[in-house]
């Protein structure tokens, strides 16, 4: 039980539903209390512990009868049945069975003969006995059991399927079935033979069609799965308008994943170091007895955080997306100030605080700043005249830019007050560290004020950054 529910859940995850360790626990125990024999209060008991939102349950619902189906060759047995009542002999014009006695396979099978799971494959007598009688329960047992032994849940890509259906194939004793069609042939038994050998067809043909099922539900997402993390590593610059919808949803994932990895703000009650002077002088009436331990507390605040974002060119594509990744985590990082600027800089903050869309802001923060002659020496000016007096030593100050300044004076006078006041200073590039100092570029001049200086140029590199300031903030 414990690994079919362990599939279940990998099942779960390949369809986008975020399943905890603690949430699996709890789907233990619930099948602890309800069992599988009941499949509406399984579904029901299962869906209450695993299925959060109402797009989660629907996929929850989809993912569970699709999983769970033990009838895909049902169906095809009880069509055939009534082919099999008009023929009472069973026989065809070469005396073949028909496949309503012969092949109708229920869906996932499992092991042993009889209903006990086993691992040993079913013997030429028992697979050709399960087969002519077409015992549909025997043969699903068998076929869950090898899926088992041939660890099909381990599939994750459409050419691996004829690997497992030869595996399931001989684990179920194909080997033996085919030893059997020989022998009857050897013995005259032509009919027989040719019976048994379109059985053993019908047999291949209902392993593939699992194998395809369960291809299907555990890599249900791969494709979407792995077109994100190929988006999330290429350059921002390069992204198609084709795959914005994409790229924001991977934003929102990754700031949810961030948010509830550092939401937990450390609270030091009961643990952490012993504040030895507070713990004597408050057990003096126990005769020094420390029925009463004091632990130092420690005070976390949370940083205020100041972007400063070229929006000019391709530079714009970069602060588009961390803009976004910094209003999506206002609930660990409730104090950023943002500003942009390609030629002159504006503060940004309200027009985020008014629009209710993160999206709008962002497109409305770029139409109104960005499109001008880049000057970081202006923008440095305007930001000492809107902020500098608000910068103080809990300030991280966030700079994405490329410094091309066309060869203006970049003021890194300014930078080095900015850098005096605050914090830290980040600057972050999205031009390779080769690049950053030919041309225009003034990084020689402005990276000695500041504390780290990085290429930053994807997703991944964004997140890496946001990670590192909650992580500095925690």
């Amino acid at each position: 039980m414990t690994e079919v529910l362990g599939d279940f859940i990998r099942a779960l995850r390949a369809a986008d539903i975020r399943v905890s360790t603690s949430e699996s626990i709890d789907a233990g125990n619930v099948v602890d209390l309800v069992g599988f024999g009941d499949r509406m209060m399984l579904r029901n008991g299962l869906s209450q512990v695993l299925a959060k939102s109402e797009d989660e349950k629907e996929a929850f619902r989809e993912t569970f009868d699709r999983f769970f189906a033990f009838d895909q060759f049902k169906s095809r047995g009880q069509a055939e049945e009534s082919v099999s009542d008009e023929q009472s002999d069973g026989e065809d014009g070469e005396g073949r069975p028909q496949q309503g006695q012969s092949g109708g396979m229920p869906g996932p099978g499992g092991g042993g003969m009889e209903g006990e799971p086993s691992g040993d494959a079913p013997s030429a007598e028992d697979l050709v006995e399960m087969l002519e009688s077409g015992d549909q329960a025997a043969l699903q047992m068998a076929l869950a059991e090898a899926a088992r032994e041939a660890q099909l849940n381990r599939i994750r890509l459409f050419t691996q399927r004829g690997m497992y259906v030869r595996r399931m194939m001989e684990i179920m004793g194909l080997n033996g079935l085919q030893d059997e069609i020989e022998r009857r042939e050897d013995s005259g038994e032509q009919g027989r033979a040719d019976a048994l050998r379109g059985l053993r067809d019908q047999l291949r043909a209902d392993v593939r069609d699992y194998v395809e099922k369960q291809l299907e539900i555990f890599t249900a997402n791969s494709g979407r799965q792995l077109r994100e993390e190929v988006l999330s590593q290429v350059r921002l610059g390069n992204i198609d308008m084709r795959d914005m919808k994409i790229m924001r949803g991977l934003v929102a994932k990754m700031a949810k994943r961030l948010v509830a990895l550092h939401s937990r703000r450390k609270k030091v009650d009961k643990r952490g170091q012993l504040d030895v002077r507070r713990t004597i002088r408050a057990n003096v009436e126990f005769d020094g007895l420390m029925f009463h331990t004091i632990w130092k507390q420690q005070k976390i605040d949370r940083p205020k955080v100041m972007a400063i974002c070229d929006v000019s060119g391709s530079v714009a594509q970069v602060a588009r997306f961390l803009l976004m990744f910094l209003y999506s985590i206002q609930e660990v990082l409730p104090r950023v100030r943002s500003f942009a600027f390609s030629g002159q800089l504006g503060e940004t903050t309200r027009l985020f605080e008014t629009t209710r869309k993160i999206e709008e802001a962002i497109t409305g923060a770029l139409r109104e700043h960005g499109g001008g002659s880049t000057d970081y020496g202006q923008a440095f000016v305007d930001f000492e005249r809107l902020a500098l007096d608000d910068v103080d030593h809990r300030t991280t100050v966030l700079i994405l830019g490329d410094a091309r300044s066309n060869y203006g004076n970049p003021r890194g006078d300014i930078l080095k007050k900015i850098h005096a006041r605050a914090r830290r200073v980040i600057w972050l590039n999205p031009e390779p560290q080769s690049m950053w100092n030919s041309g225009d570029s003034e990084m020689k001049r402005l990276q000695p004020y500041c504390d780290s200086a990085k290429t930053c140029a994807s997703l991944k590199d964004l997140e890496r950054v946001v990670s590192e300031l909650l992580r500095h903030a925690s």
